[in-house]
């Protein structure tokens, strides 16, 4: 096992006892365990983030061609945002709760599913338009999962009181709060939407090719567009919407990693599924 391999199942081990930590330290009202659960959050990530430029250094080639690569890169930027957040405001830090169980068990996934890191981008796929298809997309389920959290610590707090709930933003700043993250995902949603149909234009020929995870990440943008319509258009507030970001991350989980791993796609490992030719003339 190299250095790399080594990192990345340390980052595994730290999230999972970070999830641990918060979850018990929540359950017990225990502000010591929720510290602790943030420290190997803290180190988790210093692990994964150093696990990752290994890999993309041994691999000279961009570190998000395969799903376990993609689990990996998805859930160092949430980890990135949520300790964002976490520098940010005290109040938010029982945010945990629910980010690190999900980034535990997505980045265990893919330490499963982790291969050789030898993979090369075929030529076809080289393009500035993928560097952004994979920051909206990175950046879009990252502000989404902590929207998930949010609403998550709405549920918990509505109507009940003690140490831990006592210490946790008001209901009505969750609510607004996760509406921002949901609104910001949105927009980087679209960003990856229009970016990746220029990339498979660059790449095939064609803006959309009704590839299931082109159909399942439109689907999940227009949830979000939903979330956002009932909000701004129909006054909804609160548990609704809480509930409503809570079932709607795990769409967007599917979409993300198990439309690719169970269907034959263009994004399974970026494979073109005909024989790319260059422009001649000019013309495609």
């Amino acid at each position: 096992m190299n250095v790399e391999q080594v990192l990345f199942w340390c980052a595994v081990g730290l999230y999972g006892v970070s999830a641990s930590a918060y979850v018990f330290g929540f359950i017990a009202e225990n502000e010591k365990l929720l510290l602790g659960g943030l420290a190997a959050a803290a180190l988790g990530f210093a692990a994964h983030l150093v696990s990752i430029g290994a890999r993309w250094a041994a691999s000279t080639t961009n570190p998000f061609i395969s799903i376990s690569e993609s689990l990996a890169l998805g859930t160092f930027m949430s980890m990135a945002i949520f300790l964002l957040v976490q520098a940010t405001s005290r109040k938010v830090r029982p945010l945990g709760v629910f980010v690190l169980p999900v980034v535990f068990i997505l980045l265990g996934w893919a330490g499963t599913l982790r291969v050789a890191s030898d993979s090369q981008l075929a030529p076809a796929l080289q393009s500035p338009w993928l560097w952004v298809h994979i920051v909206g997309a990175s950046i879009g389920f990252s502000a989404v999962l902590i929207a998930a959290g949010l609403g998550l610590m709405f549920l918990l707090k509505d109507g009940r009181s003690g140490r831990i709930y006592d210490r946790l933003p008001s209901t009505t700043d969750l609510d607004r709060l996760g509406y921002r993250f949901v609104a910001g995902g949105f927009l980087m949603y679209g960003l990856m939407i229009v970016s990746g149909a220029l990339w498979a234009d660059q790449a095939k020929g064609s803006y959309w090719n009704w590839d299931p995870v082109e159909v399942w990440s439109l689907v999940s943008w227009l949830i979000y567009g939903i979330y956002l319509h009932l909000r701004i258009t129909m006054g909804w507030r609160g548990r609704r919407l809480a509930w409503y970001a809570l079932v709607a991350v795990f769409v967007m989980i599917v979409t993300y990693w198990g439309i690719p791993f169970s269907a034959e796609t263009f994004h399974k490992g970026f494979r073109v599924e005909h024989e790319w030719q260059p422009p001649v003339d000019g013309i495609r």
